[in-house]
Protein backbone atom coordinates (compact mmCIF):
# COMPACT_ATOMS: atom_id res chain seq x y z
CA UNK A 1 0.00 0.00 0.00
CA UNK A 2 2.57 2.46 -1.14
CA UNK A 3 4.34 2.56 2.71
CA UNK A 4 1.28 4.05 3.73
CA UNK A 5 0.83 1.46 6.68
CA UNK A 6 4.44 3.04 8.36
CA UNK A 7 3.11 6.92 8.48
CA UNK A 8 -1.22 5.95 9.94
CA UNK A 9 -0.73 5.78 13.57
CA UNK A 10 -3.59 4.78 15.50
CA UNK A 11 -4.27 6.39 18.94
CA UNK A 12 -7.14 6.66 21.84
CA UNK A 13 -8.45 9.41 19.73
CA UNK A 14 -8.43 8.50 16.21
CA UNK A 15 -5.69 7.95 13.50
CA UNK A 16 -3.38 10.24 12.89
CA UNK A 17 -0.54 11.07 9.96
CA UNK A 18 1.55 14.11 9.34
CA UNK A 19 1.96 15.87 6.15
CA UNK A 20 3.62 18.01 4.39
CA UNK A 21 1.04 21.09 2.63
CA UNK A 22 2.26 23.07 -0.35
CA UNK A 23 -0.23 26.29 -0.99
CA UNK A 24 -1.37 28.33 -3.46
CA UNK A 25 -1.37 24.63 -6.26
CA UNK A 26 -3.33 24.85 -9.21
CA UNK A 27 -5.31 22.04 -7.56
CA UNK A 28 -6.37 20.63 -4.21
CA UNK A 29 -4.36 16.44 -4.24
CA UNK A 30 -2.52 14.53 -2.27
CA UNK A 31 1.00 14.23 -3.43
CA UNK A 32 3.84 11.50 -2.95
CA UNK A 33 4.93 10.01 0.58
CA UNK A 34 8.18 11.76 1.34
CA UNK A 35 10.01 10.00 4.09
CA UNK A 36 7.41 9.76 7.02
CA UNK A 37 4.77 12.56 5.51
CA UNK A 38 2.07 12.84 2.87
CA UNK A 39 2.34 15.80 0.68
CA UNK A 40 -0.49 18.10 -0.01
CA UNK A 41 -1.63 20.31 -2.54
CA UNK A 42 -3.73 23.17 -2.32
CA UNK A 43 -5.41 26.04 -3.99
CA UNK A 44 -5.72 28.53 -0.80
CA UNK A 45 -2.79 30.74 -0.16
CA UNK A 46 -1.65 30.49 3.36
CA UNK A 47 -2.87 33.44 5.08
CA UNK A 48 -5.33 33.79 7.84
CA UNK A 49 -6.17 30.21 8.40
CA UNK A 50 -7.28 29.53 4.85
CA UNK A 51 -5.29 26.96 3.68
CA UNK A 52 -6.12 25.24 7.28
CA UNK A 53 -9.65 25.26 6.69
CA UNK A 54 -9.14 23.99 3.21
CA UNK A 55 -7.09 21.01 4.60
CA UNK A 56 -9.82 19.91 6.55
CA UNK A 57 -12.39 20.35 4.08
CA UNK A 58 -9.96 18.01 1.79
CA UNK A 59 -8.78 15.66 3.99
CA UNK A 60 -12.59 15.33 5.38
CA UNK A 61 -13.80 15.40 1.17
CA UNK A 62 -11.49 12.55 0.39
CA UNK A 63 -12.13 10.66 2.87
CA UNK A 64 -15.74 10.96 3.15
CA UNK A 65 -16.06 12.10 6.80
CA UNK A 66 -17.44 14.80 8.63
CA UNK A 67 -15.26 18.20 8.53
CA UNK A 68 -15.66 18.04 12.68
CA UNK A 69 -13.89 14.61 12.51
CA UNK A 70 -10.99 15.98 11.26
CA UNK A 71 -8.48 18.08 13.22
CA UNK A 72 -4.91 19.68 12.70
CA UNK A 73 -3.26 18.72 16.17
CA UNK A 74 -0.33 20.37 15.42
CA UNK A 75 1.37 22.62 12.99
CA UNK A 76 -1.10 25.24 12.56
CA UNK A 77 1.61 27.87 11.72
CA UNK A 78 3.98 25.52 9.70
CA UNK A 79 3.80 23.25 6.13
CA UNK A 80 4.38 20.56 8.42
CA UNK A 81 1.28 19.48 10.15
CA UNK A 82 -0.32 16.08 12.55
CA UNK A 83 -3.84 15.40 11.26
CA UNK A 84 -6.12 13.28 13.81
CA UNK A 85 -9.19 11.50 12.00
CA UNK A 86 -11.69 10.39 13.99
CA UNK A 87 -14.16 7.41 13.60
CA UNK A 88 -11.89 5.61 10.74
CA UNK A 89 -10.68 2.84 11.60
CA UNK A 90 -6.42 2.38 10.58
CA UNK A 91 -6.96 -0.08 8.19
CA UNK A 92 -9.94 2.05 6.24
CA UNK A 93 -7.78 5.18 6.25
CA UNK A 94 -4.16 3.16 5.36
CA UNK A 95 -6.72 2.04 2.37
CA UNK A 96 -8.49 5.07 1.82
CA UNK A 97 -5.27 7.26 1.61
CA UNK A 98 -3.24 4.68 -0.83
CA UNK A 99 -5.71 4.59 -3.02
CA UNK A 100 -5.12 8.62 -3.34
CA UNK A 101 -1.33 9.35 -2.45
CA UNK A 102 0.71 8.88 -5.64
CA UNK A 103 3.51 5.93 -5.74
Amino acid sequence: MNGINNIIFETKRGCTFKCKVQPRSSRNAFGGILGDVIKVFLKSPPVDGKANKELVTFVAKSLKVSKSSVVIVSGETSRNKTILVYGVPVEELCKALAGMVKA
